[in-house]
Order: structure tokens, then C-alpha cells, then sequence
């Protein structure tokens, strides 16, 4: 089973993000990276359909600078046997269309059965990128995926995927793009003997002049700015509950003026 796992590097949950003083972008000095969390459940769900069939090969695919290579080296540390690293200035920090335009220019050279996308990035949210990979290689694809099971022919994939109010089945022919939602796995974590072999295993790093692709970019981010501070809350005490309720309800009509 050959997976190809799109991966991106994203700050770390725990940061505390600011924005610059001209308000281009955020302040980068002391963040802490880590892979994006539904890019994890990717990882680990191509692991296990490598281990299912015994056989084939897990690659991984990132987007971003240098320090993106500590990311996929993390992947490959879990258990994945090679990475693709796309670093250029021209796609570094690109819009979602820009990235499935990379990541279709990489995956149109690599042989896969499978790629796995985290349904959204936890940075900018957009949850785009995984629709228009496979869009662009004319391919199926399915989103939101909580449970995944491959036919013992490699042709077939039956998923279980999230919707509004319950649970959806989906099946789809191979090869096709899945992208990974909270509740597929439970991603392991990289053991030593893990780490010692990463170092060894082959990234290769690529420009867009190598992928022979020039990106047209959609979608720019003109300014940056910090969400208005919240107000203080109120507390109502040392009243009987009776009262306190009607001074809650009272509140929320006339001053919050939700009711």
C-alpha cells in the first residue's frame, strides 16, 4: 500500500501569537512548531495500512522553510520511509490554491495509492487544500474521514466520515485523496530506535524551477490584527437562586441584549 501524506507545519497550540507592528503577519521569534494535528491522524493512518498489507511505502510531502524538515523528520521517525520537502520563497507561506498547485506538480511524479490530507490546518483554517488537490488530479476524494477500511485488492476504500447529525459511508476507487478528521486514530509517538533511523532516511528537497511549475497566486492576506478584548464578566452573588435568575434573564435583555 503506497500513501503519500501531506503534511504541514503549523504553530504550536500553547503559543501565544502577536501580530507585528506593521500588522503583515505574526511575530515568528520564539514560536514553538509542531505538525498540524490532523496531518498526525494522516501519518498514522498510512502506517497502518502499510503494517495492514505488509508492504509498501509511506512518503511525506511539506510545504515551508527549513524548519519545515524537523517536521518531517518527525514523520519519519513514527515509521514513514521517505519525505519530499517543496522550499521555495514563491510558495513558502502560499494561499491553499498555490499549495494543491505544489503538492498536484509533486504528486503527478510519485506512485501512490492513497493521499491523506488533515481536513484543515489549525494556522489559517481554511480546509481547502485537501478538495482542490484531488480536484486538480482528477481524482475522487473524501472529507472528514473518522474511519477508513481498503479492500484486500488495494482497489477500493470504504470510509466513515463526519456530517451535520451523524455518521456518512462512503465508498471510492483507489487511488483517491482522504482527508483526516479528529477520531480516525490515536497517532503513535516516535520511539529512539525511531529517531536514530530518521536521520538516515531520504528527504528530498525540491524548488519550484525543479517541479518546473510557476504559481498564480489567489488570495492574499493584506492585514493582520488581534480579535477586540473582551469585556469582564458579571458575577451575581449572595443572592437565592429565584432572584439570581431573574437578574441573569433581566441582564441578558437589557444590557446584553441576547434575549
Amino acid at each position: 500500500m503506497k500513501s503519500l501524506v501531506c503534511l504541514k507545519q503549523v504553530p504550536d497550540t500553547e503559543t501565544q501569537i502577536k501580530v507585528n507592528a506593521d500588522g503583515s503577519g505574526i511575530v515568528t521569534d520564539g514560536i514553538k512548531y509542531v505538525i498540524n494535528p490532523y496531518d498526525e491522524f494522516s501519518v498514522e493512518e498510512a502506517l497502518r495500512l502499510k503494517e495492514k498489507f505488509k508492504a509498501g511505502e509511506v512518503a511525506i510531502l511539506s510545504i515551508g522553510p527549513d524548519r519545515c524538515l524537523e517536521a518531517i523528520r518527525t514523520a519519519l521517525a513514527m515509521g514513514a520511509d521517505r519525505g519530499v520537502h517543496v522550499c521555495d520563497d514563491a510558495v513558502n507561506t502560499a494561499d491553499p490554491f498555490v499549495m494543491a498547485q505544489t503538492l498536484a506538480a509533486v504528486a503527478s511524479n510519485q506512485e501512490y495509492d492513497i493521499i491523506f490530507c488533515g481536513h484543515r490546518a489549525i494556522d489559517d483554517d481554511f480546509a481547502e487544500t485537501g478538495a482542490m488537490l484531488a480536484e486538480l488530479l482528477k481524482i475522487p476524494q473524501i472529507t472528514l474521514v473518522t474511519k477508513i477500511d481498503v479492500s484486500a485488492d488495494k482497489k477500493t476504500i470504504i470510509c466513515e466520515r463526519d456530517i451535520e447529525g451523524g455518521k456518512e459511508t462512503v465508498e471510492s476507487p483507489l487511488p483517491c485523496v482522504v482527508t483526516s478528521q479528529k477520531g480516525l486514530n490515536e497517532p503513535r509517538y516516535a520511539s529512539l530506535p525511531g529517531i536514530m533511523k530518521a536521520k538516515k532516511k531520504p528527504v528530498e528537497k525540491k524548488s519550484l524551477s525543479d517541479l518546473g511549475f510557476s504559481p498564480e497566486t489567489k488570495l492574499q492576506a493584506k492585514n493582520y490584527s488581534m480579535p477586540s478584548a473582551r469585556q469582564a464578566g458579571k458575577k451575581f452573588e449572595g443572592m437565592e437562586p429565584q432572584d439570581a435568575a431573574k437578574t441573569v434573564v433581566q441582564a441578558l435583555r437589557s444590557e446584553a441584549k441576547v434575549i
